[in-house]
């Protein structure tokens, strides 16, 4: 069989060594649906639907053997915070993804799709949203779903000590309505509201749920059986889900030291699927004979100069960063090729008429950077410690960032820590220069609201500009696309001239499957793919 993507991808080619495919702006991260086998991508038309037939047959063959099927899914990484709110890690966000339920959900082309909630309605003045909940939902201890456990979760993801309060900024309130309604009432237009339920950390709880990240009675498509953080976490597949019991029997979400046991894993047959991987990981998987697939994402690696304190807090020290830094050495030596140039702003080229190249980025010039520096009182350049987490692509832009600055007179001293490390205790929201990842997400707001605002949660750069706080309110509540447009293009521009970041690319997202794995549709943010799809033959 071949490999059967859908229409919107079926010109990429399968990856081979220092190939990769590019997605346009206009149609962004593109779905990709796993066939049975590698090999060349289906044309449109009687071959496809032909296929599709073939995969049908066979996961019919494979129910009617009565033979219990299991698909076990690598992770380079094991999940460490698994309370929702607090949840970041992608293999945190998949296992629970699986077990619990968003109220509305997104897919892989960053389009609104219904979950808990079947439908919506906005009024007409943007400030009232009509949520219809399923009905027949019920928890994993047998209980039904209620509007009040929602309503209580809700009320939990609105705390003001809650990392997701600022999801909810707007919201005056919420009650239930008529009939299985959940009601929002709004005090200021918020166009992005509905992504805002959709947010990772939005999965709706039990009222009064207890052991939160330790405990776990969701309503998604599978039950947690056994959860050993040291190994793996064994899910059944809840027969009585209320969207349709999953395709397999079992699913094992199993935990790796790094991505390279990992790979290995999947090349000896101990697991079936590999998600996020770093890129070199990946290029060693071309023409091995797996199903290869990889998307254009936002997500991006964030490298930030603390800006509320010496020496980040004086904009030419900030300028000498940036022509300090050649973004397509690094592009070409980290991501191997793979994904996007960045711009040094999170509006990344997937997001379409928000994002622009109308601003000059600085050049590179090691020189003028130095002269920078001098001119703001560092004659004999700086010397600084670069925090990153200790993860292959992130070590490798470290190395390359300090040989850079090193010629503007920027001397680096690399400190890799572990996340667990590096986000405990939010250390990294307090060192002076670091590197964070930030993964794929819908919309350019979520990124602007929790990092980049002057009150921002996670304004890990410490940046306070007024006329940046003033355009990410217009792009946020303004419900005029023309003005939305306007408000990201003057963003860009803030950024990019006077801002304490780097944003050198927007990576790929990465899947690695065996042949026997058909139906996963591959998310930009790995963690939010959909294993109840999945199929084994």
């Amino acid at each position: 069989m071949k490999n059967r993507t859908l229409a919107a991808q079926s010109e990429r080619p399968t990856v081979t060594r220092r190939r990769f495919f590019k997605v346009a702006a206009a149609g962004a991260a593109g779905t990709t649906l796993i066939a049975c086998a590698p090999g060349a991508a289906a044309p449109a038309g009687d071959d496809t639907q032909d296929e599709s037939s073939e995969d049908s047959s066979a996961q019919e063959d494979g129910a009617s053997s009565g033979e219990a099927t299991t698909l076990l899914v690598g992770w380079g990484g094991a999940p460490a915070n698994l309370d929702p709110i607090t949840a970041s890690a992608d293999v945190e966000i998949n296992l629970l993804n699986a077990i619990y339920d968003y109220l509305i959900d997104t897919d892989d082309q960053a389009t609104l799709v219904p979950r808990l909630a079947e439908s919506w309605e906005v009024s007409d003045d943007g400030l009232t949203y009509t949520l219809n909940i399923v009905e027949g939902a019920t928890w994993h201890d047998g209980d039904p779903l209620t509007l009040d456990d929602i309503l209580w979760t809700i009320e939990r993801l609105r705390d003001p000590e809650a990392a997701t309060s600022d999801l909810f900024s707007a919201v005056e309130g919420v009650a239930a309505g008529d009939g299985n309604q959940i009601v929002f009432t709004l005090n200021a237009t918020t166009p992005d509201f509905l992504f805002n339920l959709s947010d990772n950390r939005a999965v709706i709880l039990k009222q009064n749920a207890e052991n939160i990240g330790s405990d776990f009675n969701g309503t998604g498509p599978f039950r947690l059986v056994e959860f050993n953080p040291e190994d793996r976490a064994t899910l059944e597949a809840n027969g009585d889900y209320w969207g349709g019991a999953p395709a397999i029997d079992q699913l094992e979400l199993v935990f790796f030291g790094d991505a390279t046991a990992a790979a290995n894993a999947l090349r000896g047959g101990q697991i079936d699927v590999l998600l996020r991987m770093d890129n070199a990981t990946f290029l060693g998987f071309a023409d091995e004979g797996f199903t290869n697939v990889n998307i254009a994402t936002n997500g991006h690696d964030l490298v930030r100069l603390r800006a509320d304190r010496e020496p980040g807090n004086d904009e030419r020290v900030r300028m000498a960063f940036k022509m300090a830094t050649d973004r397509a050495t690094i592009f070409e030596r980290v991501q191997l090729g793979f994904g996007a140039q960045g711009r040094d702003t999170p509006v990344g080229p997937l997001y379409g008429a928000y994002y622009t190249e109308d601003f000059e980025l600085p050049e590179h010039d090691p020189e003028g950077a130095r002269a920078l520096l001098a001119e703001a009182g560092y004659e004999d350049g700086l010397d600084m410690t670069l925090f990153v987490p200790n993860l292959a692509d992130r070590v490798a832009l470290a190395e390359v960032l300090a040989a850079q600055w090193a010629e503007a007179g920027i001397n680096i001293t690399i400190e890799p820590q572990e996340e667990a490390v590096y986000y405990g205790d939010n250390g990294w929201l307090e060192v002076d220069l670091g590197i964070t990842p930030w993964g794929s997400r819908p919309i350019p707001q979520f990124y602007l609201d929790v990092a980049y605002k002057t009150d921002a949660i996670w304004n890990e750069a410490h940046f306070s500009d007024a006329e940046l706080d003033e355009q990410i309110d217009i792009a946020g509540s303004s419900v005029n696309p023309d003005e939305r447009v306007a408000a990201y293009r003057e963003i860009q521009r803030i950024l990019i001239e006077r801002g304490p970041v780097i944003i050198p690319y927007f990576f790929a997202q990465f899947g690695v499957f065996s042949d026997r794995v058909s139906g996963v549709n591959v998310h930009p943010f790995a963690g939010r793919t959909n294993l109840n799809t999945a199929s084994i033959s």
